[in-house]
């Protein structure tokens, strides 16, 4: 098997064009992400991954952002629409962990079906009152327990259902109060406080196969970025310990500064595997490849252990577990 492109990267629109097509073919990357752009109907859905596929020859995971409430690319009829995360989490209360399972089966069920197979989720930052309105009713809950828990719900949902989990933001994006998609937010937190609290929201999913860097500045450690910061990629794999591979959140956030190029090799040269592109343009696409090349040997054996992880699942009954999940409402239970 050749060596993978080092990036993940994102086609324009619902078909491949003839250059998307002869570009991905000469740059093989990893794995390919979709977007809302990219959706019209299942049949549609179907025939671009299997395009997506067959530009590289190789059965590549096609990712996308199916977290439920705002970041949901695939709407019904495709794919059930949910409640923000943390909304949901509030409603079922002390049965939120089966219910998380049961709601992340079914989308897990319903990107499959679609011919996806990894999804941005488990979504572990610790939301707090500052919390960014971006951010905030996409995490699970307020407190590290309970983060815990329901995400490691969501990573096993995936797992059982045939679909990579990519967890996020590492290291803990929870206190930003700016939209890493338009500026870059500081911390400026105790390192304490990171370690015993944002930190320490990964540490226990050290075995999940991939995982996404967070842009924000921990000042307390360095000056750059996580996702450019050399030291901050170490503090995730020595001291979160994470193993598996880690692509950078979407390379072209207005969070980083400097050429889409220069942004991914200086990720690269950070200690991430695979770089996040996802706006589709290949005048960004081409001069990125450029400058990251082919994954090295760590990072591939990260890639392989990672795509191994991919399991074929066993068939479920869609409405049998959206009716496990009605009966545990409150609203039925009372």
């Amino acid at each position: 098997m050749s060596r993978f492109g080092a990036a993940i990267l994102a086609p324009l629109g619902p078909r491949l064009s003839a250059e998307e097509r002869s570009f991905f073919a000469r740059e093989n990357p990893f794995g390919f992400i979709l977007f809302a752009r990219n959706v019209e109907t299942q049949d549609q859905l179907l025939a671009l991954s299997a395009e997506l596929r067959d530009s590289v020859g190789r059965d590549a995971p096609i990712f996308i952002d199916q977290e439920g409430g705002r970041v949901q690319r695939l709407r019904a009829p495709l794919a059930t629409d949910w409640d923000a995360p943390l909304d949901f989490a509030a409603h079922y209360g002390d049965a939120a962990r089966e219910a998380m399972y049961l709601r992340y089966r079914i989308t897990a069920a319903e990107l499959r079906a679609c011919g996806i197979d990894g999804n941005c989720a488990p979504m572990l930052d610790v939301a707090r009152p500052e919390t960014h309105r971006f951010l905030k009713n996409r995490c699970y809950g307020s407190d590290l327990p309970r983060v815990l828990d329901l995400g490691r719900s969501v990573a096993k949902a995936h797992l059982d259902g045939g679909v990579l989990p990519v967890m996020k933001h590492m290291p803990g994006h929870g206190l930003a109060q700016l939209d890493s998609h338009l500026d870059l937010p500081r911390i400026e937190a105790s390192a304490t406080t990171l370690m015993e609290t944002d930190f320490a929201a990964f540490s226990p999913f050290s075995d999940l196969p991939l995982g996404m860097t967070a842009h924000l500045v921990f000042t307390e450690f360095d000056d750059k970025p996580a996702t450019i910061s050399p030291r901050m990629i170490r503090m995730i794999r020595e001291e979160i310990g994470f193993g598996g591979l880690l692509m950078t959140d979407d390379i072209s956030m207005e969070a980083l500064s400097g050429s889409v190029a220069e942004r991914g090799a200086a990720s690269i040269a950070a200690g991430c595997d695979v770089v996040l592109h996802c706006n589709g343009r290949m005048d960004e696409m081409a001069p990125l490849m450029d400058a990251i090349g082919e994954m090295d040997g760590e990072a591939y054996v990260r890639a392989v252990a990672a795509l191994t992880a991919r399991q074929t699942p066993p068939e479920v009954d869609i409405a049998a577990l959206k009716a496990k999940l009605d009966a545990l409402s409150p609203e039925r239970a009372g």
